[in-house]
């Protein structure tokens, strides 16, 4: 499934009576068929012809028309054929012609080039996937290499200042581990769900502490919890009430909230602001989180492709990323039955959050 991917198809309801489908032309094959013999026969009767001639006919006529009503029925078969070949041989451009037509064959030749699309979406992701981890593992990896080599032989000391490079680099490959293990995890589609009743305002004030605390007090490194390197960020907590209350994954929504905080804090303007929200949602036990920042905003037309996969954004390029934070928070929340989307703002960018508190998926 891409996961960008589209995700299994809806069932089909049942084809209902249509003067195109293939049962209608079996049985109008059938009916002509003995019309023809029939009114053979009566011609036979009122001319005095041999019945052994009409016989002739009649299986002359009949194979003629069953074979004008078959081809139209086994040419795209063929194709489909070939096509299905095709892709299992990993040829994902083929597509079968002919979904124009209104009866099963045009709903299978359908179907086959949705599978055909699917399959190369991923295809195009996992190769997306191998190019994005290869670059950021070359460069953690490099400069490890560098650092290291430049003590054994010498040429520098192991003082506290080449630690902390080295712990930088560290940091970076571990960052990227955790984002391979949580895109492994979507990927399998089993992950259990711990949830627990908690306070939410301790909780935000954790996580953002959390985040800012890494970028203030170790300029130039990533926070552990969603990997910004700004600390001219302002952070800023929004919960109401106080004594409000959530059920949910701690885990799982701590990967949310940080990353929505990693991504606001990447597009922010210099000595910008971040603000988190809470507060109760529509219906009871729910909770509705916001994640706003004074960036330039997603536009309009962007905002469905936001969540996909490896999906940087025109304003998101050059920042390191993969691609992958705002996919694993739709995957968090859509884990926990909830919804998560991009919201109207006057400015910057803001995303709305919802969870429903107690569903199916959390007991």
């Amino acid at each position: 499934m891409p996961p960008g991917s589209s995700g299994p198809w809806p069932d089909r309801a049942p084809r209902p009576y249509s003067p195109f489908s293939i049962k209608t032309k079996l049985g109008t094959l059938v009916v002509v068929s003995v019309f023809i013999t029939t009114g053979l026969l009566m011609v036979a009767l009122r001319t005095d012809t041999e019945l052994r001639f009409i016989t002739v006919f009649s299986v002359i006529a009949s194979m003629l028309i069953t074979q004008f009503v078959a081809h139209g029925l086994t040419a795209p078969l063929d194709e489909m054929n070939t096509v299905a070949r095709a892709i299992s041989h990993g040829d994902y451009t083929r597509r079968v012609s002919g979904t124009g037509r209104r009866d099963e064959l045009g709903d299978l030749a359908s179907t086959i080039n949705r599978m055909a699309d699917d399959l190369e979406a991923e295809d195009r992701h996992r190769r997306e996937l191998v190019a994005n981890v290869s670059h950021e593992l070359r460069t953690p990896i490099a400069a490890l290499r560098a650092v290291l080599e430049n003590v054994v032989d010498g040429v520098s000391e192991a003082d506290p200042e080449t630690m902390r490079t080295m712990l930088k680099q560290a940091e970076r490959l571990g960052r990227l581990v955790e984002t391979l293990l949580d895109l492994s995890r979507v990927d399998n589609g089993v992950v259990p769900l711990k949830a627990r009743r908690f306070e939410v305002w301790p909780y935000l004030s954790g996580v953002l502490k959390e985040s800012g605390l890494a970028a203030a007090g170790r300029p130039g490194l990533s926070s552990g919890s969603g990997g910004h390197t700004r600390n001219d960020v302002h952070l800023h907590l929004d919960v109401h009430p106080p004594e409000l209350t959530a059920y949910a994954d701690a885990e799982r929504l701590h990967q949310v909230v940080a990353n929505l905080i990693d991504n606001a804090v990447k597009h922010s303007p210099e000595h910008g602001r971040v603000t988190v929200r809470a507060r109760a949602g529509d219906t009871p036990g729910s909770l509705a989180l916001e994640v706003v920042d004074e960036g330039p905003g997603i536009p309009e037309a962007e905002r469905h492709r936001v969540f996909e996969r490896f999906n940087r954004g025109s304003a998101g390029g050059g920042d390191g990323g993969t691609g992958l934070g705002l996919a694993i928070a739709r995957w968090a929340v859509g884990l926990h039955g909830g919804d998560i989307r991009v919201a109207e703002s006057s400015r910057g960018c803001r995303i709305l959050v919802t969870l429903p508190g107690s569903s199916p998926a959390l007991s």
